[in-house]
Order: C-alpha cells, then sequence, then structure tokens
C-alpha cells in the first residue's frame, strides 16, 4: 500500500477572506502548489519545482534568446526561473560541467525548505507596485513535468521538457555578461572614468 500524499494546503497564515487567503487557495486549487505566509503569500520550492534565481537583466537576455523556460517571474530586480523539483540541487555540478565553476556568478538556486515571492495569477487583482509579477505565468492542469526544465531523462515527460542544462548554460552566460558590462573599481580609462571590461 502506497503511502497517502496530503492535498496542497493554502496558507495557514493567511487572514481568511483576503486577498493572500483568495490567491492561497487559487494555488491549491489550480495548480497543486502550497503556499505560507502572508503579506507578501510565498511558494514553497523543493516539492513541484524550485527556481533558479539572476538579475532581471540576464533574465531578460536569457527570454530573448529563444531557450525553453517553464513558467518565470520577477520580483524587483531578480527574475525566478521554475525548473523541476531537485534542479536547485544539479546547479553547482551543471556550472562545473559547463566549466562555469570558478566564475563568479550571481546565479542561484531555491530548492528544498526555500521560499519564494507568489505572484498574483492571471485574473487576480494586482498588487502593490513592485510586488513579484508572472512574466510566463504557469498553466492551469498542465503536469510540471511536461513543462519545468529536467536533466534529460530525469522527470521528463517523453523527453518534451525544456532542458535544464541548456537553461543554466543560457542563465550563467548572461549573468556573466551582466557582471562584465558592469564598472569595476580599478579599471579605469585615460580619461578616469570607470569602463567594463571589453571581452565575452
Amino acid at each position: 500500500m502506497s503511502p497517502t500524499v496530503p492535498p496542497p494546503r493554502s496558507s495557514p497564515d493567511a487572514v481568511p477572506g483576503s486577498a493572500d487567503a483568495a490567491l492561497a487557495q487559487r494555488y491549491a486549487r489550480e495548480l497543486g502548489w502550497t503556499t505560507a505566509g502572508r503579506a507578501p503569500l510565498r511558494l514553497l520550492t523543493g516539492a513541484v519545482f524550485d527556481v533558479l534565481e539572476l538579475p532581471a537583466e540576464a533574465g531578460r537576455a536569457v527570454l530573448r534568446r529563444g531557450v525553453r523556460t517553464g513558467p518565470v517571474l520577477l520580483s524587483g530586480t531578480r527574475m525566478g526561473l521554475l525548473v523541476a523539483a531537485g534542479g536547485a540541487d544539479e546547479l553547482p555540478g551543471l556550472l562545473d560541467w559547463l566549466e562555469w565553476g570558478p566564475v563568479a556568478l550571481d546565479l542561484t538556486a531555491v530548492g528544498a525548505g526555500g521560499r519564494v515571492t507568489a505572484p498574483p495569477l492571471p485574473g487576480a487583482p494586482g498588487d502593490s507596485p513592485g510586488a513579484a509579477v508572472w512574466l510566463r505565468p504557469p498553466e492551469p492542469r498542465r503536469a510540471p513535468e511536461s513543462v519545468l526544465p529536467a536533466l534529460s531523462g530525469l522527470g521528463s515527460s517523453g523527453g518534451d521538457a525544456p532542458d535544464l542544462v541548456r537553461l543554466v548554460d543560457a542563465a550563467a552566460t548572461e549573468c556573466h555578461r551582466v557582471r562584465l558590462s558592469r564598472p569595476r573599481s580599478g579599471a579605469r580609462t585615460r580619461g578616469g572614468t570607470d569602463q567594463p571590461l571589453a571581452f565575452s
């Protein structure tokens, strides 16, 4: 007999009748995602999905490249790319394998036990300015394994899920470009102004 998995629950911290409680119920009902907290409501990572976080500037460049992604959220100056659960654990090894290991990148992952701000779902009233928003919202009633980037053969549905290796490589490349484009102290021209490094 297989163990019974409890259904997702809405946030116990959300005040009944509040916008957070309504949003938590929608996440549970439409997507099967668990939430916690209030103001802002948080999505729990590690069970259904993990999140790769990178500067919004680098994230926008990844999206322009046409790399297949799953849902994408924006929270302030950070972009979150949802990937299959376990993707956060794979990030350090993938960066090493792709030869990005020794490079200081502003690319992190939120996995088991983590939380990210829950953006309003499409059709919900907007939140306060600067709150998280979906750039590519999740689709209700779609199996996460068919849309979340995963390692080939691990959790992907018939090999149709976006490839985690390609996504990580594109994200690392764009994070590196953003890093190189920012002025660095000590890099001076004859005019005395900071200049970015010109290679990449």
